[in-house]
């Protein structure tokens, strides 16, 4: 199943705010928020699919939708899906190496 799962952006990774991390029950992975950079700030909930922030979302929104993850027993594979979330480092716009002119 294809879930999209809450977070709550808890920093930015980066000074472009292309990258995030973002707290999914407890968990922190390294979030691609470049389609909502404009628009987040610390605290906001997001929903991610595949490791990328797709819509910014109220509190009770995440509630809900945590509550009825929960519900349906998906919980659990929606923290898997989470856990498998990693830019890393390499990945950062500002580590990667330039063109030489």
């Amino acid at each position: 199943m294809c879930l999209a799962i809450p977070g709550r952006v808890t920093e930015f990774s980066d000074t472009e705010r292309h990258f995030a991390l973002v707290e999914v029950s407890g968990v922190r992975r390294s979030v691609n928020v470049d389609l909502l950079r404009d628009e987040l700030e610390v605290g906001d909930w997001v929903l991610i699919h595949v490791g990328f922030a797709m819509n910014r979302i109220s509190d009770s929104e995440a509630a809900e939708t945590l509550r009825l993850l929960e519900m349906m027993g998906e919980a659990a594979a929606a923290l898997d899906e989470v856990s498998g979330y990693q830019f890393g480092e390499n990945d950062l716009p500002e580590s990667r190496p330039r063109a030489k002119a």
